[in-house]
């Protein structure tokens, strides 16, 4: 196992109900910020609940965080709460509002261009605190340090940690998931699948407790991923769901092992390009990623297809073959489609999303830094 420092601060309040309790999380007398996107926390009455267990709190709103969070669109929350003097953010919504609003919290102390933030990896100083009420699982963003934000101008989607951007609670009630459209729990279910897949599919360390917790995670997610389509109001399915996309990515089942997070990046550029949902992207790179690259992943992907699919019977390479089948059923059991062109997506435009990769410098990536551009052609025109 490799040396590691785990530390998680932020404090989950799960169930039913919890959003009454944020008041005691939040320092008496703070200026707060709630941030979210469209109106479905409107509509469904969470954004009302909200303000009701903040009476008495100096409260301002700002709506439209788009599914992929613009710099463009968090600049103008960042002017608000400067302007405002905001000393709490509070983010509703799902992962999208939460990467953000970490943005946001960022930004807002930031002396010079905050976009250097993402883009030169400048160091973040100092974050105004804030907090997260989950309606929406699936990225982990609720109990994490890192965000995904997207500038229009560039078309660049650009990734950042910090451990000063860990959320000082969030709230994780699954109840507020029932509303979901099946779109939307599909994509979630895909995206944390693949957070998990991205830390265990790369090569053994002797790990054996994260790959334990790896397997059981995924293992939940085949399991009650398609009861949460056909069981919508199963508030036991929900629970589950919730808890297994936040444990996918609060670096638990990462501390000590290898990561690969190459299917991500290559997800990256077709969302900027082309339009996609980010699950959209991780269901059509991930099966071909793994074929390109079984040979370094031989090991691992033995496992995976013994221990999350049961595959026992067969040579090896039959075996990794049943495991990528069974990974692209899965996700086109769920509707999420596997290949490109089921999004009108042919081989025309890999030249471009090449030219994407090399710009970002996304030219080394994998647990071995040896995907190079020449291999992520070959991952795209597998999706094709």
């Amino acid at each position: 196992m490799q040396n590691f420092t785990f530390h998680n601060p932020t404090r989950i309040l799960f169930g039913k109900g919890r959003i009454a309790d944020i008041a005691r999380e939040i320092p008496a007398g703070a200026r707060v910020l709630i941030t979210y996107g469209g109106g479905s926390v409107v509509s469904t009455g969470t954004l009302g609940e909200v303000t009701a267990a903040l009476q008495g709190f100096t409260l301002f709103e700002f709506a439209g965080i788009e599914p992929n969070p613009t710099y463009e669109t968090l600049m103008q929350a960042v002017d608000l709460a400067r302007r405002e003097k905001i000393d709490f953010l509070l983010a509703v919504g799902g992962g999208s509002v939460i990467d953000g609003t970490k943005f946001i919290a960022a930004a807002i102390p930031f002396v010079g261009d905050p976009w250097d933030i993402l883009a030169r990896r400048a160091r973040v100083k100092s974050a105004i605190a804030f907090g997260s009420v989950l309606t929406l699982p699936a990225t982990g963003s609720e109990m994490n340090s890192g965000a995904v934000v997207t500038r229009r101008a560039g078309n660049d989607k650009l990734a950042f940690l910090n451990p000063l951007l860990f959320p000082r609670f969030s709230v994780l009630d699954p109840s507020k998931t029932f509303t979901l459209p099946p779109r939307q729990v599909a994509n979630g279910v895909v995206d944390a699948f693949v957070h998990i897949a991205e830390q265990y599919l790369t090569y053994p360390v002797d790990a054996r407790v994260q790959d334990r917790f790896a397997e059981g995670l995924l293992l939940t997610l085949i399991e009650e991923g398609p009861r949460a389509l056909h069981e919508p109001a199963d508030y036991d399915v929900r629970a589950n769901l919730m808890w297994t996309a936040t444990l996918a990515l609060n670096g638990l089942i990462g501390a000590g092992v290898p990561q690969d997070w190459a299917t991500h990046m290559l997800g990256h550029e077709l969302t900027v390009l082309h339009g996609l949902d980010h699950a959209q992207t991780l269901a059509v790179v991930l099966p071909a990623m793994l074929q390109v690259r079984r040979a370094e992943k031989r090991q691992k992907l033995l496992q995976y297809a013994e221990r999350v699919w049961g595959l026992r019977a067969g040579d090896d390479d039959m075996r990794i073959d049943q495991a990528i089948a069974h990974t692209r059923s899965f996700f086109e059991s769920l509707q999420v489609p596997t290949r490109l062109s089921a999004y009108g997506i042919g081989i025309e435009a890999i030249p471009a999303l090449l030219a994407q990769l090399e710009r970002h410098g996304m030219v080394a990536l994998g647990e071995h830094q040896n995907v190079d551009l020449a291999q992520s052609r070959q991952v795209y025109e597998l999706a094709v």
